[in-house]
């Protein structure tokens, strides 16, 4: 059984109780984070930290994210993951339990914190080198998508239409742009130089996003933030979609279109083979 936080305390999952008048339940009132762990070392806790407080400034919710550092350590230590290669922790802060009313409680009521961790197994190299598919579908999310809000349905809908066409993926076409998969951020690359849709409310400002465009910079690999029309996604040589338990996920279908020959590209394995080493540094 695996062994949760809740407001203060550890419990294991089968004793944790959430109240019917959290707002998270009924008003999906509160923002997640999902930060990577390898070898037990949380990796790039600094900027979840900063883009949680991103979101909880835009949702004015009182609660200083800073505190959750020794939360997602301690949850590691607790369910035995701090010798596993690749792990996760998961942590949701609303604003609290208070009786439904679409107003904030007034006067404030303390923040509901609640987190879990698991093992990450990603997928075996022969299977990543087959690469996968993914579908496109209407973004229909709401204009703050760069807020990490537990209000997922939008994306939850995205993920089952590509789930019933036997694809790993969704992404969201806004205005004929594609802009990012249902849980993840996208690439193309075309002749050699990396693009990816520019930093604003539409998508979401992913730790891993961010990490990749570094890890280009460091192999001399060009990237250029613009908008990518999504009929050009089938022009690119290659395509993948970055995400904490995503990694870097080479995508040679699209809406059972092959991209570039087929294969995952030489760009996608130099930044993965890249990645791959310094997670393994605990960068």
């Amino acid at each position: 059984m695996s062994v949760v936080y809740l407001n203060g305390e550890h419990l294991d999952e089968s004793e944790a109780r959430v109240s019917v008048n959290d707002r998270g339940f009924v008003l999906a009132d509160g923002v997640y984070e999902v930060t990577s762990a390898y070898g037990g070392r949380l990796f790039r806790l600094e900027q979840h930290v900063a883009r949680m407080r991103h979101g909880l400034a835009a949702l004015r919710i009182d609660y200083d994210p800073a505190a959750l550092g020794p939360v997602k350590t301690g949850l590691l230590e607790a369910n035995g993951l701090v010798d596993e290669p690749a792990s996760y922790v998961y942590l949701q802060v609303t604003r609290g339990v208070a009786p439904r009313t679409h107003a904030f409680p007034s006067p404030p009521v303390p923040a509901g914190v609640y987190g879990f961790a698991r093992p990450y197994r990603r997928p075996p190299k022969e299977r990543w080198l087959e690469g996968f598919e993914a579908v496109t579908v209407p973004d229909q999310r709401w204009a703050r998508a760069d807020v990490k809000a537990i209000a997922l349905l939008p994306n939850v809908l995205a993920q089952q239409v590509a789930t019933d066409a036997g694809a790993s993926d969704a992404i969201f076409v806004r205005d004929g742009m594609a802009m990012e998969g249902s849980h993840n951020n996208l690439f193309a690359v075309f002749g050699g130089t990396l693009a990816t849709a520019p930093k604003s409310n539409y998508i979401l400002h992913g730790v891993t996003r961010d990490f990749v465009i570094e890890l280009a910079g460091r192999l001399g690999i060009e990237v250029e933030e613009r908008a990518v029309p999504a009929a050009d996604l089938f022009k690119a040589d290659e395509v993948f979609l970055t995400g904490t338990t995503t990694e870097i996920r080479p995508i040679g279908k699209i809406d059972g279109r092959r991209i570039g020959d087929g294969a995952v590209g030489p760009v996608t394995r130099r930044l993965f083979s890249e990645f791959l080493s310094r997670v393994a540094a605990a960068d």
